[in-house]
């Protein structure tokens, strides 16, 4: 149990300042000084910053995956749980230490030297890809209708980050909505008028047929 404690302890002062300050900025000091943790017994626990980062990302990932379904649940239609991904977002973005996807942020400080970081970068966008996925087949819509989902939300958190701004969210889930409409037109079978209309071949007068 005290393991498991002061391994918290040094996560949650790993989250803070990684996130807040970016990974390459702070180094093991200063999770010692945020922990409270020695830096024997932090090396102890995490004999690396690598792997300290490692274990942050995964602890990341799974609560961030499990507070967007925990969400989500609240709403029973399939296309209001979709929507329901952007309200989630606006509320994430309006979060005062918001700062952006920790993901993208990691990816981007070191997904080109550590491929242990950019392999749970990948990992964690795969799975909420997936989860995207499952909502879309959910609600009968076309699976294309996933990738578009995907660069909606993954879109709003960049701008979000940079704009300072949790509009994107809303922006986001207007065209996703839009989206949703057309797939509903496209699946709505026409009338049987309709359908028998567009069987049967115009008539074409003589005259019409020369010009």
């Amino acid at each position: 149990m005290e393991l498991e404690a002061t391994e918290q302890r040094i996560l949650d002062a790993a989250e803070e300042l990684f996130y807040g300050r970016g990974i390459q900025s702070v180094g093991m000091d200063a999770i010692r000084t945020a922990s409270g943790v020695p830096l024997k017994r932090l090396y102890q626990i995490f004999p690396s910053k690598n792997s300290l980062v490692e274990a942050y990302l995964r602890r990341r990932d799974a609560r961030w995956l499990r507070n967007v379904a925990e969400y989500v649940d609240t709403s029973d239609a399939p296309e209001k749980r979709i929507l329901a991904v952007f309200d989630w977002l606006f509320l994430w973005f309006n979060e005062p230490d918001f700062r952006g996807c920790g993901f993208i942020n990691a990816f981007g400080e070191l997904g080109a030297t550590s491929q242990e970081v950019a392999g749970i970068a990948k990992a964690h966008k795969e799975a909420f890809r997936r989860y995207l996925a499952d909502l879309v087949a959910a609600a009968d819509a076309p699976t294309s209708l996933t990738e578009q989902l995907v660069l909606l939300a993954e879109g709003a958190m960049t701008m979000a980050a940079i704009s300072g701004s949790p509009d994107p969210a809303r922006h986001a889930r207007d065209a996703a909505r839009v989206l949703l409409s057309v797939a509903r037109a496209s699946a709505t079978p026409l009338p049987q008028q309709a359908v028998a209309s567009a069987r049967t071949p115009a008539r074409v007068s003589p005259e019409g047929a020369s010009r």
